[in-house]
């Protein structure tokens, strides 16, 4: 029970700032942006500050599509990760983190003996892909598709 708590505090307190950014006095321009400045050659979290990184991977802790290995990696980001290693996993580590989790959910959808022969087909397409693009694709558009 005092893990829970500990992590909804720290969620809190990881989103207080975008929150309180986000109220109409701010938004209006009264004050100054602490948006992260985006080079045309860098990702737009090379200049992001520790706070907006935290909050970041906040929100894609409390998504609930987010599988095991997206939550334990936002987790363990949270509690030890240095400015370094959220910038990093933002960049890439998320992405393939989301790939090794949709992987994981295709192989469920054909381990069910009752699909159809076309989504099957589907699913075992986007894994011979294997892009997380694929992936994730399928998961969202691909699989109603072929059951419309």
């Amino acid at each position: 029970m005092r893990l829970t708590r500990a992590t909804l505090a720290l969620a809190a307190g990881a989103l207080a700032p975008a929150l309180l950014l986000s109220t109409p006095s701010l938004a209006a321009g009264a004050a100054p942006s602490t948006a992260a400045v985006v080079s045309d050659a860098g990702s737009a979290y090379d200049e992001t500050d520790v706070d907006d990184l935290r909050v970041a991977i906040a929100r894609i802790l409390a998504d609930p599509d987010s599988g095991r290995r997206v939550t334990r990696e936002a987790g363990e980001l949270l509690d030890d990760g240095t400015v370094e290693q959220m910038r990093a996993w933002l960049k890439t580590g998320y992405r393939l983190a989301q790939a090794e989790d949709d992987r994981v959910a295709i192989f469920r959808i054909l381990g069910d003996p009752d699909i159809s022969d076309a989504l099957r087909a589907a699913a075992s397409g986007a894994l011979d892909d294997g892009t997380p693009e694929a992936l994730r694709h399928f998961l969202e558009v691909g699989r109603y598709e072929v059951d419309a």
